[in-house]
């Protein structure tokens, strides 16, 4: 895969470098791990597959420079692997969590086992072993009912879930980490990341493959509420760079940063919809049914749209690829896996 934000300084940062990735098994930690491996970086890789799919892990396993892949299947709660996993290692991008506000609604202390306690065990190892730069997954719904357009860091909200609270705790945890000990630290604040390889499936599955799986299966898809509600949707490849441009960015001892992650556009839902649908049946020739409407989701916010000048500033990030190659590119990978695996 080309990959245009890999330049000479980034390369020489990270080949044959040592990196251990949680979450390796899921949606970006894999595309992470795929792209670590393309420059020629040594990969550990943890996942327990709560979430996560061992597909993803076939993947890795069959990329041409495998053999700088290590997987480990642990639940990050098991402190007793930490030592032996963080040995050599440069640095962590920590993936690994219970995603989904609706989940966390139903299921408060599942998602806060695993998104703070896991963190801290994490984070604290780090700490013991001597590991300065730990990357980490945020979120926008830190942001909570803020209804400040775009979304700047620094001007958050009242948290609307246990997700949204478990991430802001995570940054608070961080920083204090990088305040105590000089460790540098990025939490990266995604916003509705999408792309190839993301599990349709499932009560808690994000919207676009949900409705790509809907199109496949001749289902009508269900929009919750009135189709209105945006927000910022990011290409994959644009975290992915993110997370590299945190490894290897000039950060200073005892740095800490919250940066936004996404395209710093909005869409509606409605529109996200009818161009999924136009593209689908454009590549497959199948009509898509125009979709149902039903209750809005608690916890969910009206709008999101992100400003992205601070990550610009610290890392260097720019998105690569906006949204509406995102969908192209989104679909045909979709159809190519689904006509692969019959």
């Amino acid at each position: 895969m080309v990959r245009p934000y890999f330049s000479d300084e980034m390369r020489s940062a990270l080949e044959n470098s040592r990196w251990l990735v949680t979450g390796c098994a899921g949606f970006i930690g894999s595309h992470c791990v795929d792209a670590l491996l393309d420059i020629g970086a040594e990969v550990v890789g943890v996942d327990n597959f709560s979430t996560g799919l061992p597909s993803n892990i076939d993947f890795l396993q069959a990329h041409p420079k495998a053999n700088r892949f290590s997987f480990v299947e642990s639940d990050i709660n098991d402190a007793s692997k930490w030592g032996d996993l963080l040995c050599g290692t440069q640095g962590i991008l920590h993936q690994a969590a219970l995603g989904s506000v609706p989940r966390s609604i139903e299921s408060p202390l599942h998602t806060l086992r695993n998104n703070v306690a896991g963190f801290t065990q994490l984070l604290d190892a780090a700490r013991l072993n001597g590991v300065q730069r730990f990357i980490y997954a945020s979120s926008s719904s830190v942001f909570g009912d803020s209804e400040e357009l775009p979304k700047q860091e620094g001007a958050e909200g009242q948290v609307l879930s246990p997700y949204a609270a478990s991430k802001r705790i995570n940054e608070i945890l961080a920083e204090s980490y990088a305040n105590a000990y000089g460790m540098s630290v990025v939490g990266l604040r995604y916003f509705n990341v999408f792309g190839a390889r993301q599990d349709p499936k499932g009560p808690y599955a994000a919207v676009i493959p949900r409705w790509l799986q809907c199109m496949q299966d001749g289902e009508v898809c269900e929009i919750y509420g009135d189709g209105e509600t945006s927000r910022d949707f990011c290409f994959v490849d644009n975290a992915v760079q993110a997370n590299l441009r945190a490894l290897t960015a000039p950060l200073e001892a005892g740095q800490a940063e919250v940066l936004n992650v996404a395209c710093g556009g909005a869409a509606t839902l409605n529109e996200v919809h009818a161009k999924l649908a136009s593209h689908y049946t454009k590549l497959t020739g199948k009509d898509v049914p125009p979709a149902r409407y039903g209750d809005f989701r608690a916890g969910d916010v009206r709008h999101s749209l992100a400003d992205i000048k601070r990550a610009t500033e610290v890392i260097g990030y720019k998105p690569g690829v906006l949204f509406d190659e995102g969908v192209e590119r989104c679909v045909e990978a979709f159809l190519a896996q689904k006509g692969k695996n019959g």
